[in-house]
């Protein structure tokens, strides 16, 4: 039992300890890893170039990914979601985390490329998608992988509720 409290622990002190100092650790690891495919499929139908971390598409047309872009809060929702599940076997884990995360990576890269195809030639559909994208399509996006990854592994522990479940079990509240 003191196992199930201490993996508990571990869990979430993880779950803390990245999200202190902010997603800085997300960005870091995502910003090149977005930049780069968007930059090489713009690349395959256009003259472009790379400055920092904005895609010049025929030096007329610049799409600057910022950090918002990439979407660090997506990717701690992801892990969050995967660490707060108990009674998970550690490379399970790792491959449901790099599954969650793998996904939201190439739908990231394919909603920046469509939207700076749509730039490119000035549709007028760009303001709208890219808001949608905003408000509303990353949390679909995470909402989706999540169910994804629930069939694809099997999953039958709810995050953060199947935790508090056992932590009640052996709790003084319970009569």
């Amino acid at each position: 039992m003191k196992n199930k409290f201490l993996e508990i622990l571990i869990r979430y002190l993880i779950l803390v300890l990245i999200a202190l100092p902010g997603f800085g650790l997300f960005y870091l690891a995502f910003t090149w890893a977005t930049i780069y495919p968007v930059y090489f499929l713009l690349g395959l139908f256009f003259e472009v170039s790379l400055t920092g971390t904005t895609i010049n598409i025929a030096s007329c047309f610049p799409i600057e990914v910022i950090g918002a872009c990439v979407g660090g809060g997506a990717y701690f929702l992801l892990l969050f979601l995967n660490l707060s599940l108990p009674q998970i076997k550690i490379s399970k884990r790792i491959k449901m985390i790099a599954f969650a995360f793998a996904s939201f990576l190439i739908i990231n890269i394919l909603r920046i490329f469509l939207l700076s195809l749509m730039y490119y030639s000035s549709s007028p559909f760009l303001e709208i998608l890219h808001k949608f994208f905003w408000y509303i399509g990353s949390v679909l996006f995470v909402v989706g992988i999540w169910f994804v990854e629930v069939k694809i592994f099997k999953l039958k522990q709810v995050p953060i509720y199947s935790d508090l479940k056992f932590l009640y079990s052996k709790s003084s509240l319970r009569k």
